[in-house]
């Protein structure tokens, strides 16, 4: 009969390492990022982008410190495509410049406030 529970033990630990979410919770990251977010319009569209993203579990955007916090598998992605994605958005990110033709579309309200175009809700 011992050999028969060191075999079951054995298949349980393979079972339990070998599994997505172990590996998930393994190579999980976080990575706060600064942004010119402006109100909830930036929040919820910084949020969603950053979900769709490859390897996000879970992003925050904090509109008092104006960072996202920002919840990864570090085999599938890394800050700096985080950054990309926000930037994309026309929105800066940390030290990177939004991207000016997303910026100009941005409404007034996601405007940075010494914008001429920025007003406030």
């Amino acid at each position: 009969m011992k050999p028969m529970i060191r075999l079951f033990s054995i298949a349980i630990l393979l079972m339990v390492f070998s599994s997505p979410s172990y590996s998930q919770r393994r190579n999980a990251s976080e990575v706060e990022i600064k942004t010119s977010a402006q109100c909830p319009m930036c929040k919820e569209s910084i949020e969603r982008t950053l979900t769709f993203e490859r390897g996000v579990r879970h992003a925050l955007l904090d509109m008092e410190t104006k960072k996202v916090t920002v919840r990864y598998n570090s085999r599938r992605t890394d800050p700096d495509k985080l950054r990309k994605a926000i930037t994309r958005l026309g929105y800066d990110a940390d030290n990177k410049e939004g991207d000016p033709e997303a910026y100009a579309e941005l409404p007034g309200c996601c405007k940075k406030p010494d914008d001429p175009d920025h007003f406030s809700h």
